[in-house]
């Protein structure tokens, strides 16, 4: 089986808070008695695209597992090339990655859009997502992550910061059936839904978790626990194709 631990908006922001949360969550993939097929790490990595945020993020954001960062709308993307990445002479073009595991392919898009909060793929992305796809046999499962989610969750402060322009990512999965899910953060949640026919997995926040509409709120603006623990989630693919999602709290036992 396939094994893809995903986890989401760490917010590193120079406070021990934020940092001590995502260290928690990488040793504790690190100590697991098993060997996963990849890490992913969906969006909103810095809380104000800074570069100390980013020193911090590439210090903790370590795995001895396959290990894929993509941005979200707290990043940047210079910001973010220079301080993940290293690169010295960083672009501004989306951070478009593919990770060619053994009997999977994990395609992670750029679905920020600068300046903004709310997600968009941009056609150089799409382009690039399309080839992947065409590259990768039929009979190879491609699972397809970003950071926002492309539907309605029903929660209003996210709903009006999600990825548009869906109905373009909708019709390219149409022409490809190996695509098998979709796997976003942003929402500080986790969610399963469906989005063009396939599964759509909303990994949780590490930072933080939304407060649900029908949750008590202390005040309008807040829009999140702060004492709920972290979550990890964990995709499997089984030999028979089925996908499977399992959501781990990840406590400090120490």
């Amino acid at each position: 089986m396939i094994v893809i631990a995903h986890l989401s908006d760490v917010h590193f922001d120079g406070d021990a808070r934020a940092t001590d949360r995502a260290r928690l969550v990488m040793e504790y993939l690190d100590g697991l008695p098993y060997d996963l097929d990849a890490v992913l790490v969906s969006g909103d990595i810095a809380d104000r695209a800074a570069p100390e945020e980013y020193d911090a993020a590439r210090k903790v954001l370590r795995s001895r597992h396959p290990l894929v960062v993509c941005p979200g709308n707290h990043d940047e993307r210079l910001a973010f090339r220079r301080g993940v990445f290293g690169e010295s002479e960083p672009t501004a073009e989306p951070v478009d990655q593919v990770v060619r595991g053994d009997g999977f392919v994990l395609a992670v898009c750029d679905s920020s859009v600068p300046g903004e909060h709310h997600g968009f793929l941009g056609e150089s992305t799409l382009e690039w997502l399309d080839g992947v796809l065409t590259d990768t046999p039929r009979d190879v499962p491609v699972l397809v992550a970003f950071h926002h989610p492309p539907v309605t969750l029903h929660i209003p402060y996210v709903d009006g910061i999600r990825q548009f322009g869906e109905e373009r990512l909708a019709a390219l999965a149409e022409r490809h059936p190996h695509l098998r899910a979709f796997l976003c953060g942003h929402a500080h949640t986790g969610a399963a839904t469906t989005f063009a026919g396939r599964p759509l997995l909303v990994a949780p926040g590490v930072v933080s978790t939304t407060r649900l509409p029908w949750e008590a709120q202390s005040g309008a603006d807040e829009h999140v626990h702060l004492d709920e623990p972290p979550v990890v989630a964990f995709h499997v693919l089984g030999e028979d194709g089925r996908l499977t999602t399992h959501y781990r709290v990840v406590v400090d036992r120490r």
